[in-house]
């Protein structure tokens, strides 16, 4: 297996735009790039541009008729009226649909087959993680699932144990709906509650297809407000656990930056340090129970330019083996390229002064009259007997 890491990225894949209103702009993908190569991030990894997503490959997870309906919205775009979730407020169809998300879903694939095939030890695709499409619509800005058909492919080239973890703010129901009745994927999503948030599901009581899948969704909803010290709780009290008696071959992670207090379209309020202190808790995990054979993926983020560049270029630096110091100070070429692109000011650290996070852990018991714990034990009370743990 090889000990560098691979960055998958294709210029193009600043193509995925909604338009000039619409939130996610892909401005956040282009200063992710970078601020990776400000810090020389990219010589420490292969950067790899790998071909779009043929129509069989899309089809590991999503209906035909759909693949059909995406072709033909990406020809026509005046044409989408909101069938099959194109054409909508949240999808509104654009020249090229098709093509760029099948090239974003392309990097995703491509960077499981060379973490199981041992080209790689980590890969990461930070345009991916649109884990809200489903297998016959597009939703939450998402038209295809490279999340899912990451896993799927894994499981087509033979992997047994696939874990997903999901720390967007929004619940990853794309991928839980994908495999809700495969026992062979664990999925894990850390959310803000659904009563509070699009897409509305993720709640404790979804775990899975009666049968051999029941017990292989996971869902940790949140109170809205949650800063770092909850999050990092019910992180630690849920994942590490449900990670060691899985056992998994390969882990695959989503790492959304819109849990951010800065975000405009959700109510957590975690900084970029306690997303950095998740990431490097993923990376550990991934070499104590997966070989080390990790994909991370992108997702939301809409404070596109105080967070998203950092969060993620922090996430390469994990897999890199090269992790950027939080106190770092941002390179002023960078913030140059900001302003002239954005007419913003860039943020000048790569913290938000919270490093070292902190909190208390699981095992040192819980308050039952607290919301987060109580999210904690309405999860480990669904979902761990169903899994042989204790809750």
């Amino acid at each position: 297996m090889s000990g560098r890491a691979r960055l998958m990225w294709d210029e193009a894949v600043t193509g995925y735009d909604f338009g000039p209103d619409h939130p996610m702009d892909p401005v956040r993908l282009a200063l992710t790039r970078r601020l990776i190569g400000a810090f020389g991030l990219d010589r420490e990894l292969d950067v790899v541009a790998a071909k779009a997503a043929g129509e069989s490959t899309l089809r590991l997870v999503h209906r035909e008729d759909y693949i059909a309906a995406v072709k033909a919205a990406s020809a026509d775009p005046g044409a989408a009226d909101g069938s099959y979730g194109l054409g909508t407020v949240d999808d509104p169809a654009f020249a090229g649909m098709h093509e760029v998300s099948a090239l974003i879903a392309g990097q995703s694939v491509a960077a499981a087959e060379a973490v199981w095939r041992g080209e790689a030890l980590h890969a990461v695709n930070f345009a991916g993680g649109l884990h809200h499409a489903m297998p016959g619509s597009a939703s939450g800005f998402c038209v295809y699932n490279d999340a899912a058909l990451a896993i799927a492919r894994l499981l087509e080239l033979g992997a047994e144990r696939v874990l997903y973890v999901d720390v967007d703010v929004h619940h990853g129901d794309g991928v839980q709906a994908a495999f809700w009745e495969d026992p062979r994927v664990l999925t894990v999503s850390l959310h803000e509650h659904p009563r509070t948030l699009f897409p509305g599901t993720g709640w404790p009581e979804e775990t899975g297809a009666d049968g051999d899948a029941e017990g292989s969704a996971v869902n940790v909803a949140l109170p809205a407000g949650t800063g770092d010290a909850g999050w990092l709780r019910a992180f630690h009290a849920v994942v590490p656990e449900l990670v060691a008696s899985f056992r998994p071959q390969v882990l695959v992670t989503q790492h959304g930056a819109d849990t951010h207090f800065e975000d405009p379209l959700a109510h957590l309020a975690v900084s970029v340090d306690a997303q950095r202190a998740v990431q490097r808790a993923c990376h550990e995990l991934a070499h104590e129970y997966a070989g080390g054979r990790w994909v991370a993926l992108g997702g939301g983020g809409y404070a596109v330019v105080d967070v998203v560049p950092r969060s993620w270029t922090h996430l390469v630096g994990i897999a890199a083996g090269r992790e950027v110091a939080p106190e770092a100070e941002i390179p002023e070429a960078w913030r140059g390229e900001v302003f002239a692109r954005t007419r913003r000011v860039g943020p000048g650290r790569m913290t938000d002064g919270r490093w070292p996070v902190s909190w208390e852990g699981w095992e040192a018991g819980y308050d039952p009259a607290d919301r987060v714990d109580q999210a904690v034990l309405a999860v480990r009370r669904a979902v761990f007997p169903l899994r042989g743990l204790l809750a």
